[in-house]
């Protein structure tokens, strides 16, 4: 369980995050919200980018935010971002291998055991030594996967890895992401613009909006919330 308290968020008179309190219980987890709404900060916090004027991070017993963020990465701290992070010039093989070993101490047989399990469970297998500038978008987003389940992480944060991908490929994605905390036993949090998508993947979802906490609860539940469907998903509700 990841356990959030109070926690606040401020860049000059801007308020991003306004005492959220919220406690994620495992598995597949979603975020969701509006534009602006404090979900990429409130993964920055998260992953050590911004430190918050007040509040705490429970994670499995251990303070998070105590922890420098290279050593969150070593705990089991993983994230995806909007923008594609693997690098084009290097092999699928080789950008997995890269993120293991800077979080992680293992031997040479380990290493590229764990490398291949990633792949494999993404289903990149076939394309495990093509260059990534050479892959379709699909595959691209995949890799950015396969860089986060790898290495026996603890909590996984994905920041629309569907995002610009059609109905079909975006299926695969959500069978992939669905399996995680079965195949690495992490904790994932998903913030997801795509609603087929969070259905898919996430037994429970949280609403953030203007910085505050909306809604939490079980996904089906909190899509039918009547301010979340008046504050996110565009439909009127009678006062």
């Amino acid at each position: 369980m990841i356990g959030i308290s109070n926690l606040t968020v401020r860049f000059g008179g801007v308020l991003s995050l306004a005492g959220v309190t919220v406690d994620f219980p495992g598995g597949a987890c979603g975020l969701i919200g509006p534009n602006g709404a404090g979900k990429t900060t409130f993964f920055n916090v998260l992953s050590g980018f911004v430190v918050p004027v007040e509040g705490s991070v429970d994670a499995d017993g251990v303070d998070l935010l105590a922890m420098p963020d290279f050593k969150r990465a070593r705990w089991g701290v993983r994230r995806t971002f909007q923008t594609e992070q693997a690098i084009e010039s290097l092999t699928v093989f080789d950008n997995v291998r890269t993120v293991l070993e800077h979080t992680s101490k293992h031997g040479k047989d380990s290493a590229r055991t764990q490398v291949l399990d990633a792949v494999e469970f993404c289903g990149l297998g076939a394309q495990v030594y093509a260059r990534v500038g050479t892959l379709s978008p699909r595959e691209r987003r995949l890799v950015e996967v396969a860089r986060a389940v790898v290495g026996s992480p603890k909590l996984i944060l994905l920041d629309e890895p569907g995002a610009g991908l059609p109905e079909a490929e975006s299926e695969h994605l959500g069978t992939v992401i669905r399996q995680i905390p079965d195949h690495v036993g992490a904790t994932v949090i998903l913030v997801e613009h795509d609603m087929s998508l969070v259905r898919k993947c996430c037994d429970w979802t949280a609403v953030l909006d203007f910085g505050r906490l909306l809604s939490c609860g079980p996904t089906e539940d909190v899509l039918r919330d009547p301010t979340v469907l008046a504050a996110y998903l565009g439909q009127e509700v009678e006062a």
